[in-house]
């Protein structure tokens, strides 16, 4: 079964990659309510609200993810834009916050997913030209 018969793999494959992201963001949101429910709060904090914070954008990228997926155009520019603030966030956990192990990963992880965005397949496809569709 195929999931888009004229999108590119590269852009299924973003889809993959991208839907992968919203589902962490999503499996962090539950980590959050369940630290909520054992009394992991600090005064001050409202965990409640960061945790819906996080699903209503995880549920985005999710949705932008499926999109991809399915071989919705409009889902493409929408992917580069979340990739692109991923990219910032994998630069701080690099440098600022002195993760290196955490931010190289995952930055090789976000650019992967850029090149498959950006490849030429990929920028043909979403012009709608025909020879770039397989």
């Amino acid at each position: 079964m195929r999931i888009a018969s004229d999108a590119p793999r590269t852009i299924l494959g973003a889809g993959l990659l991208v839907g992968l992201q919203g589902l962490t963001g999503l499996i962090f949101a539950v980590i959050l309510l369940i630290h909520a429910a054992g009394g992991a709060s600090t005064p001050g904090s409202n965990i409640y609200g960061e945790a819906a914070y996080f699903t209503v954008l995880a549920g985005g990228v999710l949705a932008v993810g499926i999109g991809l997926l399915l071989g919705k155009h409009w889902a493409r520019g929408p992917a580069i834009v979340v990739q692109l603030l991923l990219l910032g966030v994998a630069w701080y956990v690099f440098g600022p916050s002195g993760r290196p192990e955490f931010g190289v990963p995952f930055g090789l992880f976000v650019i992967g997913t850029l090149v498959l965005l950006f490849h030429n397949r990929s920028s043909e496809w979403a012009q709608g030209d025909e020879e770039a569709q397989s």
